[in-house]
């Protein structure tokens, strides 16, 4: 008999280890398997029993319910007030198109063997065979884009690696999820480390990289400890190593913790942080991809991206294209949170609308209240109303509406919101994270913080707003890296969509 509890940090957070002894300890001769979450965090600890007709779902399960559920014949599917039925037919999980996350929370996130029964190595097994140009070719026909917020077309940057005449050459994850509202990478890691592993050793045969480092931000203990068990795992297997699968190809993983720093985030910055150096960024050109991590070429992927190659590779580029919309191709995972009734994980095809992720998926507010706002892109992304939820979410119709799809955060406000608030929150979080080195951001933030202000006290309201603007442009044009140059973006967007918050009157919420 097996039994799922999730080992990822969300369920843990709600009481899965302890739900998890408790069913050890009282169901005799059953094997509990710690998968990952399938991301319908709303339902964890979510306890999913196998059965002759497939897996049966129960949730949320407390360690208070496990007497009813056993009482109830749990272990062979019996009705329960939780149960949810069998798994693979639950609405909210079974709409879903998933690529990137089609094994997170089924298999046994440190099993090879539960890896490969699934799908794994196929894409790798299939890299080995192939050429550096192959390779390369798949990807840039797949039309596989950076996860990170840019959008930049995967199998490019591969290529200019790849091009670059060097002795060592990187491959770098940059896992430094610092984005308010996204977990989709945590959940990765935690839910399924071999795809990522397996996206960067395809991703190092392609350009000839001999090295790999994930940069994993110091937050997310559990998704280290995993990772480090996978890589051990890969090691002992002969995936990792001198020769990877038996093949004339070399390759070495290694986790470089994060130091706690936002914009860390971005790529220049996080090889200083990578090399031991303080993290702030580096004026480009020149680029990582010609001189990267210490110098040398380097290909740096967000986890979305990177696990994204597996699928490519052993599925081919027309079956990923198919997906999406005009440029933005294939899937995307979103991320929902805020005042969410429906939180969690849901991976679409490019092109679906604001309107069916929040209401759709995410059930409208937890609170009950009128959703007003939701913020897209994390917290430099920008605030849409209800009158732009026909906004279909991919790179180009985010950006023709004056936002960005980022890393696929989707947070969510209702009525109380005030988005004179939020604006002055995206100002002073860039003033606190701001690395120091350019003055538009150092100082254009501390003075945005401060002109809100006087707008939300109503001191010279008209002035003051055109002034804001103002600096919002210098800060867009003249700040080094993301951290500055988009931190107008929330300003912006909510002075246009929502001018009503920006009065100097006092706050009808």
């Amino acid at each position: 008999m097996k039994i799922y509890v999730p080992g990822d940090s969300a369920a843990i957070s709600v009481g899965a280890d302890d739900v998890a002894a408790a069913i050890a300890h009282k169901v005799s001769g059953a094997t509990i398997i710690r998968n990952g979450s399938r991301g319908a965090l709303w339902l964890e600890p979510m306890v999913e029993v196998e059965t002759e007709k497939g897996r049966v779902a129960y949730g949320p399960v407390s360690v208070e319910d496990i007497d009813s559920l056993i009482a109830a014949d749990f272990m062979h599917g019996g009705a329960h007030a939780l149960a949810l039925g069998e798994s693979e037919k639950i609405e909210w999980l079974a709409s879903q198109d998933r690529v990137t996350f089609k094994r997170v929370g089924i298999i046994d996130p440190l099993s090879l063997t539960d890896y490969e029964a699934h799908g794994g190595l196929v894409g790798l097994r299939r890299a080995i065979s192939l050429s550096s140009e192959a390779i390369i070719d798949e990807v840039k026909e797949s039309g596989v884009r950076g996860r990170g917020g840019a959008g930049f077309p995967a199998g490019i940057k591969w290529k200019t690696v790849a091009d670059a005449v060097s002795d060592q050459k990187y491959i770098c994850c940059n896992a430094d999820e610092g984005d308010s509202g996204t977990f989709a990478d945590r959940m990765l890691i935690e839910g399924d480390p071999f795809t990522l592993i397996e996206g960067m050793t395809i991703a190092a045969i392609a350009v000839g990289a001999t090295e790999g480092i994930v940069y994993l931000r110091s937050e997310y203990p559990y998704a280290i400890k995993t990772l480090q068990k996978a890589i051990d795992i890969a090691h002992a297997f002969g995936w990792l190593g001198s020769s990877v699968l038996g093949s004339k190809h070399a390759f070495e993983l290694k986790i470089r913790v994060g130091a706690g720093s936002y914009v860390c985030g971005e790529e220049t910055a996080m090889l200083e942080s990578i090399e031991g150096k303080r993290g702030v960024v580096r004026a480009k050109p020149p680029l990582p991809a010609l001189e990267g991590l210490f110098g040398q070429p380097t290909v740096i992927n967000n986890v979305l991206t990177l696990s994204t190659i597996p699928a490519v590779l052993a599925d081919g580029a027309p079956a990923y294209k198919a997906r999406g919309v005009a440029r933005s191709l294939g899937t995307q995972v979103f991320q929902l949170a805020g005042n969410i009734k429906r939180g969690g994980i849901v991976e679409k095809p490019f092109g679906i609308s604001i309107e069916e992720i929040v209401n759709g998926y995410g059930g409208g507010t937890l609170s009950g209240a009128p959703l007003r706002a939701v913020q897209v892109g994390g917290p430099l992304g920008a605030y849409f109303g209800r009158d732009k939820f026909e906004t279909s979410l991919d790179y180009e119709s985010m950006l023709a509406a004056g936002g960005m799809l980022g890393h696929g955060g989707i947070v969510v406000f209702d009525e109380s919101v005030d988005l004179a608030q939020q604006a002055r929150f995206a100002m002073a979080f860039c003033a606190l994270e701001s690395c120091g080195k350019c003055t538009p951001c150092r100082i254009g933030s501390t003075r945005g913080v401060e002109t809100i202000d006087l707008i939300i006290q109503g001191v010279k309201v008209e002035e003051n707003k055109k002034l804001l603007l103002d600096l919002c442009e210098v800060m867009t044009d003249g700040s080094l890296c993301a951290m500055g140059g988009l931190t107008p973006m929330p300003v912006k967007s909510a002075m246009i969509n929502f001018p009503e918050d920006f009065t100097g009157e006092v706050s009808r919420r």
